[in-house]
């Protein structure tokens, strides 16, 4: 994400969402639960949130009423209300435009509906049009002159065709076609749509466009990406909303709202910091076996994925097979990986050398098995493991110099090397009480020149378990 895209996030006042296929999978009903943390993340510093959808508020789900978003801008911006229920805009269409698309659909041969605003209707009862509303509004009773008595926001079409509609030019002097189905399209009156729903909240909360973050995937999210200061579009967003965006998230599935978030600095990131919580994370095993006994390491593929590739990748090849640890300093770290034993010499699965990997949930700490370098993305095959137990800081000490509160503690209780993090990539931890006294044993070897052991300490091989 650039320095731009961050910056506009700083004006942020108020954070609104479509919901289908953005807040949640219009086919299966699927919302991640992330989305729940959203809301309240957003109420607790004081961020307006709101939906902004095509559909009307009896088709909003019950799991979206419950996030208890501060405004809805339902049928594409014609009818607004708070979250209370009072009435921001009341916009339906003109009853003469209405009896002249009807009149347009029947000469044309196709179906068409009704969104009131209480309830949605069809002109008749088929597949294809179950096909597209079923699934947002469950099957819809049968009126097809509803509009005759009932305020009217916006129709559907309904047409095997529905991409190919063409409005006659009367018509397209006063409503559009929206498409958001492969058969259907809503037929919305020129000059309404979500974005001057939209307009109607930032009035009334003396707010301008430019405070306003707006998350979408589809065509009738274009006048809002257009409209507001800050536009994200999902990982499934159709392309041309995807060019439009000041970022392109993950998918639904994969957080992807949360994710954008967090990035912008709008929700706290929850982190999670594998180090202190090794039995329920996931990765391959890693036993280091030495001449002076195992050592058994935990990796982080998802934190550090290159370099464990590469970590993984040598010691399956054999390349650490007889090497030695080089360089050894007593409350400190033991380092190897170099074939030639002299620290300026090993090469990486890439060839050459490869890019830093920092994580904001890896640390420096006791036990860390960590990226030797010669400096910024230097990265090759030698590693060290960090010894350090005497530890010269407090927690609230590191705490104050922005290191996370559970990571100071660990640090304060059980030492590390706090100032080689964001320095070198962190990528592994030792997994039990055998392999710290291993690590012990091997650091108060005698060293002579250049901190290099007296007698080899020799790494015999390395077996990784995925």
């Amino acid at each position: 994400m650039d320095v731009k895209t961050k910056y506009k996030a700083k004006k942020i006042k108020a954070v609104f969402f479509d919901i289908d296929d953005t807040l949640r999978i219009k086919d299966t009903g699927y919302m991640p639960q992330s989305i729940t943390k959203v809301f309240k993340s957003l109420k607790e510093r004081g961020i307006l949130t709101g939906i902004a959808s095509g559909r009307a508020i009896y088709g909003v789900v019950s799991e979206i009423r419950d996030l208890e978003p501060d405004y809805f801008i339902t049928i594409n911006g014609t009818y607004v209300v708070d979250r209370k229920g009072n009435e921001v805009a009341n916009l339906p269409l003109d009853k003469e435009v209405l009896k002249e698309l009807v009149a347009w659909c029947q000469a044309i041969g196709i179906d068409y509906g009704f969104a009131g605003k209480d309830k949605p209707v069809v002109s008749a009862r088929k597949a294809l049009i179950d096909d597209a509303m079923v699934p947002v509004y469950g099957h819809l009773d049968v009126e097809p002159d509803f509009h005759l008595a009932n305020a009217v926001y916006h129709m559907w079409t309904f047409a095997e065709n529905n991409s190919e509609l063409v409005l006659p030019e009367h018509l397209a002097e006063q409503v559009r076609l929206v498409p958001w189905h492969v058969h259907s399209s809503d037929t919305v009156k020129l000059g309404i749509s979500k974005a001057s729903g939209l307009d109607h909240v930032l009035e009334k909360e003396g707010l301008k466009p430019e405070n306003v973050l707006f998350f979408g995937d589809g065509p009738n999210d274009m006048e809002m990406f257009d409209h507001v200061g800050l536009k994200v579009a999902m990982g499934n967003a159709v392309p041309e909303l995807k060019e439009k965006a000041d970022y392109v998230t993950g998918k639904v599935e994969e957080d992807g709202i949360l994710h954008a978030l967090e990035e912008l600095g709008l929700v706290e990131k929850e982190m999670h910091f594998p180090q202190l919580d090794l039995d329920n994370v996931e990765g391959p095993v890693a036993t280091i076996k030495t001449n002076q006994g195992d050592l058994v390491v935990k990796l982080f593929p998802e934190q550090a994925p290159k370099t464990v590739a590469n970590f993984v990748g040598l010691a399956k090849d054999g390349y650490y097979d007889g090497i030695i640890f080089h360089r050894i300093i007593k409350d400190f770290m033991i380092q190897g990986g170099d074939p030639t034993g002299t620290g300026m010499g090993g090469e990486s699965i890439y060839g050459q050398s490869f890019e830093d990997e920092f994580s904001e949930e890896l640390y420096n700490l006791r036990g860390a098995l960590s990226m030797a370098n010669a400096g910024p993305n230097t990265n090759g095959s030698q590693f060290f493991i960090v010894q350090n137990v005497n530890f010269p800081y407090s927690a609230k000490e590191l705490s104050r110099g922005g290191w996370p509160e559970a990571i100071a503690e660990h640090y304060a209780e059980h030492g590390g090397t706090p100032h080689l993090d964001r320095r070198h990539t962190v990528f592994g931890q030792l997994v039990d009480q055998d392999s710290y006294d291993i690590l012990d044993k091997i650091a108060a070897v005698e060293t002579g020149i250049q901190d290099k052991p007296v007698e080899d300490v020799v790494i015999e091989t390395i077996e990784v378990v995925d």
